[in-house]
């Protein structure tokens, strides 16, 4: 399978790989004239990424935009439950390639069914990132999901698993690994500018979701399939009857059945750079204390502190590095702040925006079958992390945590938290 994107990355190796997995005969590549695939100036047909999209509203929109306008990406297909999104999203794909191929769908089951698609992109609620992250891998397609890539430590360890069985390229959309001031802090502290690693600092800041909740609202009338598919919406969750609330993401970000609130939403970019600056990528912090205001203190297996609170930053999603010798902070904004002040002199790094390089890293992993930067094993860690932080809260007590076995020492309530029942019938 790695020689064929060697010889030509195409969506053949892709599809070898694919009846590989699944034991099944897998037909031959559609054809794409370069007529219906665009200006000239393109890559040939036989060069382009063939690629789908899954959950396409909001910031799922935008993903795929930022996919759709690299030269060798081709969007086929998209994918969502609501019907105003599919029809918007549909309408943006045409447009682009001045046609009308772009096939929308309401159950990914049937995008990632056709064999002519290389990769897709994940973009759905919370709800659903690791199961469809897992079926994408099944049916032999790389992917691009956005984060945090599980609502449960159980479901990206399921995702992971996947994702290495089925040899798959898989980026998590912590887009922050690939901005340039952001890796210019680690390379401040990697280089040995700020001494021994004493703290790490993550912002867990969120307007919208400070506390996790887990309240049913009333029930009303549901809609047709065509507006939304009520039970494809739910997914893997518990079935509850309808109420246009829930599908707001100001309200299932911080419903416990859905996602994880402030701690995974901001945590799963804050978080994640803290894990990749202090060399955690394999593993997680070991003991996790509840503090005022639901602030953590976590500690990891060599000492070094992990702070998650909020706000620290002048912009979202805030890092800092502590070291002996100094310091380095880092936000949104595109601020860095350092001590001693001299350090922030050594910034050679171009910003770029967020996702950008980020999605060009992923592209260009398709093609080379190399890692990606932000690869589900270390997104997994990092995600446990903050999952362990929420447990500590929801427990109101201090927590131990074995990152070999991934479970909770001697703590019978905080393990029965490592996971979720999933409702028939998606399966990890």
């Amino acid at each position: 399978m790695k020689q064929s994107y060697e010889r030509r990355w195409g969506r053949r190796g892709l599809l070898k790989r694919a009846a590989a997995a699944t034991g099944g005969i897998v037909a031959a590549p559609h054809v794409i004239t370069s007529a219906a695939l665009g200006a000239e100036g393109r890559p040939a047909a036989s060069d382009r990424i063939a690629m789908g999209a899954i959950g396409v509203g909001g910031r799922g929109g935008y993903v795929m935009g930022a996919h759709m306008w690299n030269p060798d990406v081709q969007m086929l297909a998209i994918c969502d439950v609501q019907g105003s999104r599919r029809k918007a999203a549909q309408a943006k794909v045409n447009a682009k390639y001045g046609n009308r191929d772009c096939k929308a769908y309401i159950d990914l089951r049937d995008l990632l069914a056709r064999d002519d698609i290389d990769a897709v992109v994940i973009a759905t609620g919370d709800n659903w990132h690791s199961t469809a992250g897992i079926l994408a891998a099944r049916a032999g397609k790389d992917a691009y999901c956005e984060k945090p890539c599980s609502v449960t430590i159980a479901e990206s360890r399921a995702l992971s698993d996947a994702v290495r069985r089925n040899a798959a390229v898989f980026q998590i959309g912590t887009q922050r690994r690939s901005v340039g001031h952001f890796r210019f802090a680690l390379s401040l502290l990697w280089e040995g500018k700020l001494g021994k690693l004493k703290t790490l600092h993550a912002e867990k800041y969120s307007r919208r979701w400070i506390e996790v909740y887990d309240h049913s609202l009333s029930p009303q009338p549901e809609p047709d399939r065509e507006v939304i598919d009520w039970d494809l919406w739910l997914g893997p969750a518990p079935w509850r009857p309808y109420n246009a609330q829930y599908h707001q993401r100001s309200f299932w970000g911080g419903h416990t059945d859905f996602a994880g609130g402030a701690i995974t939403e901001w945590g799963s970019h804050t978080v994640d750079m803290c894990q990749l600056a202090g060399g955690y990528d394999h593993t997680s912090a070991v003991e996790y204390e509840p503090l005022p205001g639901r602030d953590i203190r976590a500690v990891y297996a060599d000492g070094v502190e992990l702070r998650l609170y909020a706000p620290i930053g002048r912009g979202s999603c805030a890092t800092r590095f502590e070291g002996t010798d100094g310091w380095v902070e880092v936000d949104d904004s595109g601020t860095v702040v350092t001590d001693p002040p001299s350090l922030r002199g050594l910034h050679k790094f171009a910003r770029g925006y967020p996702a950008d390089d980020h999605v060009r890293n992923f592209l260009d992993c398709v093609k080379t079958r190399a890692r990606p930067r932000s690869h589900v094993e270390a997104v997994h860690r990092s995600i446990s992390t903050c999952h362990a932080a929420n447990i500590a809260i929801r427990l109101g007590r201090k927590v131990r945590w074995d990152p070999a076995k991934e479970e909770f020492i001697g703590d019978e309530d905080a393990n029965r938290l490592r996971a979720r029942t999933i409702r028939e019938p998606w399966t990890l």
